[in-house]
């Protein structure tokens, strides 16, 4: 098929997006309109495969692309599905051929949060990754989020300090205690800026009270000790950071905290003093306090994760566990990623503890926890990851690969290995990627011997492709003569199959780019079978072009 209709087929994808996003949010699911809307553009993905195993779409601020032609451009804020995933890291976007109308609908369901993006707190890439989807793969820029993550606090604080309205307020008592006489008094409603501005000073005074009463209570621990008891002081300051947790005041708490940890570390306190403060971090981190905590963070209020932060980091190992118990029951996403932060920075102090998450009935506490791991990169959870590769839920398995993978080392090669002939493509795909990222002599081989075994013909030609993309990585010599020769090699029988190891040596050898693959890939490019003949051109291509 010619490239144009590939492209007005994607084109036609794109409209069926805008469509559909906007019927989602007029029909219920059952409404006939939502039907055939939803029909139609699954329909319109069907057509598309017709030219292609993949639709992937590159993501700039007011464009799309496929491939490299430009499919959708649209500079207005409103309603631009470009912005809409732009602003939010996404570059690219991947459907794969199986795609189903399911995930499809729910990814139709993403894309129409834009109309409520001020009634939701999670980003696009939080809400793909929540889903979990088998069949659509993107690429996110990182950088550029964590670049701008500080915009909001930014853009409050420039807002606070233009504001003039509770300064006039101020002037205008001061105004009207200056006047002798007051002839007519006239009453003007609150507006809802002003309940605001209330309700801030309201919290404010509470909090400074909070902070004054330790101030005072830590003061007196100091005091001759004939005038104080420990007890009471310790008491009370106990009392106080459960009050501030009560009523969502995390500054209070950090700094009490901060305080109990310079006075623990202080190599002249008495010892006596030191044993009642560590129980003050004990309290604070107990499961009582971390349920009000987690409380808080799921009730959709805005936490400065700063402050959120310097408490978590304030706590001890004993709050990994209440930690682990709100993972599984707060509802919003945004909240969830918070606890999973909180819990990478506890986890290192007690691994056994954190550990026991991967035991619970839920597989999504399971696959948060060996994401946790992952993040960590202590390689003491090695033994406890292997014990879930045969975790009955395929999302956990793929987490686990994806985990060792990226711990790497001889441990986990055996592993990887044996889930290389498991039941479900998506495993034996994750488990060839971990090796790719291990990129180890070892890694090399394992694969290697894979496409040199002799079953190796019986894999179906969209594995086959992946087994030399991830064996491209290693742009060595040894690599390069093997494809070479796979690429040369006589044929007696079993044509077909043997074509495509041809078109996938062919593809691998674009892929690494070395210009000496030019000579034997021309010989290709007007190769009777087609499938080869297509892959050697656009290998020599690649590599012409310099990509």
């Amino acid at each position: 098929m010619e490239n144009s209709e590939e492209i007005k087929a994607a084109k036609e994808i794109i409209q069926a997006f805008l469509r559909a996003r906007k019927i989602l949010r007029l029909y219920p699911l059952n409404n006939p309109i939502f039907i055939r809307t939803l029909e139609d553009c699954f329909g319109r993905f069907q057509n598309y495969f017709h030219y292609s195993d993949d639709l992937s779409l590159k993501i700039r601020q007011n464009e799309i692309y496929c491939n490299s032609d430009l499919i959708y451009y649209n500079t207005e804020k409103e309603d631009n599905i470009a912005l809409f995933f732009f602003k939010d890291g996404l570059r690219e976007i991947s459907f794969k051929k199986d795609l189903s109308i399911d995930e499809m609908v729910e990814f139709l369901k993403i894309m129409s949060m834009d109309f409520d993006r001020e009634l939701i707190d999670d980003d696009v890439v939080t809400m793909l990754w929540e889903k979990d989807f088998q069949n659509i793969q993107y690429i996110v820029d990182e950088s550029y989020l964590e670049e701008d993550e500080d915009y909001e606090a930014r853009a409050i604080t420039e807002a606070k300090e233009h504001t003039s309205e509770q300064d006039d307020l101020l002037r205008a008592y001061e105004d009207a205690f200056n006047k002798e006489e007051i002839k007519e008094i006239s009453i003007f409603p609150l507006t809802d800026n002003d309940l605001l501005q209330l309700s801030t000073e309201f919290e404010k005074d509470l909090r400074d009270k909070s902070g004054k009463l330790a101030d005072i209570l830590f003061e007196m621990l100091f005091m001759p000790d004939s005038m104080v008891d420990y007890t009471e002081v310790s008491r009370f300051l106990t009392s106080t950071v459960e009050y501030a947790i009560k009523n969502g005041d995390l500054q209070t708490v950090t700094d009490v905290l901060t305080e109990v940890k310079r006075i623990s570390n202080d190599k002249n306190i008495a010892e006596e003093i030191k044993i009642r403060m560590k129980k003050i971090v004990s309290f604070a981190g107990s499961d009582p306090m971390i349920s009000m905590v987690g409380e808080l963070i799921d009730s959709g209020q805005n936490i400065d994760e700063r402050i959120f932060g310097d408490f978590v980091g304030l706590l001890d190992r004993n709050a990994i566990e209440p930690f682990m118990k709100i993972l599984g029951e707060i509802q919003s996403i945004h909240a969830r990623k918070i606890v999973i932060d909180a819990l990478i920075v506890l986890g290192p102090r007690d691994i056994v503890t954190l550990a026991r998450g991967l035991n619970d009935t839920r597989w999504f506490v399971v696959r948060n926890v060996i994401y946790i791991f992952r993040k960590i990169g202590d390689k003491r959870a090695l033994d406890y990851l292997l014990k879930t590769i045969k975790h009955g839920d395929i999302r956990v398995r793929k987490e686990v690969i994806r985990s060792l993978g990226e711990f790497g080392g001889d441990t986990v090669l055996k592993t990887l290995r044996e889930c290389l002939y498991g039941p479900e493509a998506q495993v034996r795909s994750a488990a060839l990627k971990a090796l790719g990222n291990i990129a180890s002599e070892a890694a090399k081989r394992i694969i290697i011997d894979e496409i040199l075994d002799k079953t190796f013909k019986d894999k179906n030609f969209d594995e086959k492709k992946e087994y030399f993309e991830v064996l491209s990585h290693w742009k060595d010599e040894d690599v390069f003569n093997l494809l070479v020769r796979i690429l040369k090699k006589r044929m007696c029988w079993g044509r077909t199959k043997k074509y495509e190891n041809k078109a996938c040596a062919a593809h691998g050898l674009g892929l690494i780019g070395n210009k000496e693959a030019l000579r034997v890939l021309n010989k290709y490019v007007t190769a009777r079978n087609k499938l080869l003949r297509g892959f050697a051109s656009a290998a020599a291509k690649r590599i012409e072009h310099g990509r």
